[in-house]
Order: structure tokens, then sequence, then C-alpha cells
């Protein structure tokens, strides 16, 4: 059966589903018995009552120290932040107990804890709200990262991430909440399998979470232009999904990555190097990165724009990829989502 449904239902539907097949999961964090719902992602969360779902006091460290404690001992737990930014003050236990404790345990111990974390850009949030941060979490043994960009992803995904002997790390946009998309009944995505969210053939643009967005924006305007562009969206930062990507470079010969975060030590850098050892003989030119301009993200609508690329950025992009006269694009909105934002409440 296929639906269309949104991003934020898909995650409702993910958390209700394992929560009621599995009396060990349980959901906790900062605002979770807040009115608001996590964006509307708890609904209907009352049917599990207040020992499954509940609201804990603002500290991280502590916050993430309880769901290692609560996972070795047997049960499921679903750990939401609201803001990556902030998940770094629970660097301690991340990095030096969750991701080790499997390790440090030969193998006896399960950690079965995934965390939610919201990113993403509304207006205003200037530079201690605006951080993606996957490739940091990426870079540690041990930790799953996951950026879905569609439904269909966020909601099979956050289900192997649950079900998974952990921990998973699954990262979402907030300005993805609102798309809508078709769902269909699978019986799971695994964690580390990538997805060609469009085939083409003259350029490959290999995208995360909202840029995938972006790109697809771009490939629609690209292509009355006679460009077809192939879309690779990775969905697992890590474990990565290399041969999806090998095999569409290696087809296009021709590549660009977006990614949602600074390119310096990131994760376009990983890519980049990936094709260059993988694929250097099929290519035609140098791997292109695009991500958030060098400094920190400022407050001004304005600046943030600059601040954040979009799929005019990816377009110039591919036009000088392929040696491309530029289009005339100045009657396109390439804000057009964000402008829908109203705020975060």
């Amino acid at each position: 059966m296929t639906r269309t449904i949104t991003y934020c239902q898909a995650i409702n539907e993910a958390l209700l589903e394992e929560m009621r097949l599995n009396d060990r999961v349980f959901v906790y964090g900062i605002d979770v018995g807040d009115h608001k719902k996590i964006y509307g992602s708890l609904n209907g969360m009352e049917e599990f009552g207040p020992d499954r779902c509940f609201s804990t006091p603002l500290c991280e460290d502590t916050l993430v120290g309880f769901g290692l404690g609560a996972a070795i001992n047997g049960l499921v737990p679903v750990n939401i932040h609201l803001r990556m930014d902030f998940l770094l003050l629970a660097m301690n236990q991340l990095v030096n107990m969750v991701a080790n404790y499997k390790y440090g345990s030969g193998g006896k111990l399960r950690v079965p804890l995934t965390i939610r974390a919201v990113v993403g850009r509304t207006w205003g949030q200037s530079y201690q709200h605006s951080k993606s941060l996957h490739s940091v979490f990426a870079h540690i043994p041990g930790l799953k990262v996951v950026m879905p960009s569609t439904p269909q992803d966020v909601k099979y995904l956050l289900k192997s991430a649950i079900r998974d002997e952990g921990p998973v790390l699954v990262i979402e946009h907030r300005l993805l909440y609102d798309f809508a998309g078709e769902v269909q009944s699978l019986p799971s995505i695994p964690l580390g399998s990538g997805r060609i969210l469009r085939s083409g053939k003259d350029i490959t643009v290999i995208a995360t979470s909202w840029m995938n967005v972006e790109a697809l924006k771009a490939a629609e305007i690209l292509e009355t232009a006679g460009v077809d562009v192939e879309i690779i969206d990775p969905r697992t930062i890590y474990p990565l999904d290399e041969e999806l990507i090998i095999q569409s470079v290696t087809k296009t010969r021709k590549c660009i990555v977006a990614d949602l975060d600074w390119l310096n030590c990131g994760f376009s850098a990983e890519v980049a190097t990936l094709i260059s050892e993988k694929c250097f003989g099929n290519l035609d030119s140098p791997v292109k990165r695009i991500g958030f301009a060098p400094t920190h993200c400022p407050a001004a609508r304005s600046l943030e724009d600059i601040f954040y690329p979009n799929a005019a950025d990816i377009i110039r992009a591919v036009e000088a990829k392929l040696d491309l006269k530029p289009m005339d694009i100045s009657r396109e909105d390439f804000y057009n989502h964000v402008n829908k934002f109203k705020g975060p409440f």
C-alpha cells in the first residue's frame, strides 16, 4: 500500500509502531511532554503513559548517560534533542562511553540507544542553533549516523535505528517536517544503504539531508536546458554506501557533493577522497564541493541566505562542470520553502 504523508507523520508512525511492537521502547528528552509534541512528531504518545514518554531536565550529558544505562540493562531508549548544537554537551558520554561500550565489554553488552537530533535553518537561529555536525559523529567508531531526506526514508530508517544494536544518531532537518511524500509498506530499509533519488547521465550530485531538496530543484531547472542530473542520497552517513556512489560517478564521470555542513574536514571531503581513490581514472574533472560558508551563521535573514547553499549554487556548479553558458534564473524562487516557515512553535 502507498500513502502520502509528511516527514513529521512518518516519524510519528515509526515511533508508535515500534512502541506497540516492543514494550521496552521508550521516548524521553527535553520538552518531550510539552504540548507542542516536538513539532507534532510525538502525537498520540498518551497511549503509552508517562513511564514510556516523558520530559526531562535540561542536561544533555545526563540524558545520554541515562540512555546508556537503560540500554545496557535491556531497554530500548529513544532520546530526543531539539538542537544538534547542544548534543556537543554530551560528547563525553557519546564518544567515551556510548560508542565504546560494546567494544569494551567484549561484545557482551548491546547499546540499542537511538538519538533523534534536529538540525536546519529557519530564520534568525544564528551561530548557536545552526550546526549540522554529522561528520563529527560519523568520525567516531561505534556510532551510526543517519540523515533521511524523505518521509519514506525517515520512517523506515528510524525503525531500523530503534531495532539496531546501536547506538544510532538520526538527524532530522526541521524544514523537512512539513514535506509530504509517498510512503510504501516495506519490511525495512537497512542502515548503510543509499538511494538514487533521481537517475541521470550527465553529472552526479551527492547530497545530504535538506540539500536533496535543493538538488532536486536544481535538476528540475537544469532539465529545461537539456542537462540530465543524477542525485544520490547516501541516507546513512556512516556506514556509507560506497558502492552506490562509485557506480554513479563511474557512469557520469563528473561529481558535485552538496553537503549540509562546512567543507573543511567534513563529509564532503570524505566523499571526494573516496571518489578520488576509487574513480580517479573515470573522472573528467576533480570533485566539486558545496557547503556552508566558512564562517559562523549570521542571524540576519539576508546574510543567512548567503551562508546556506541552495539550488542556485548547485546550478552554477553544474554549469561550470559541463562548460555551459549560465542560465537566466533570476525569476526562480530559491527560498520558497524557507519563506513558508512561520516560527518554531
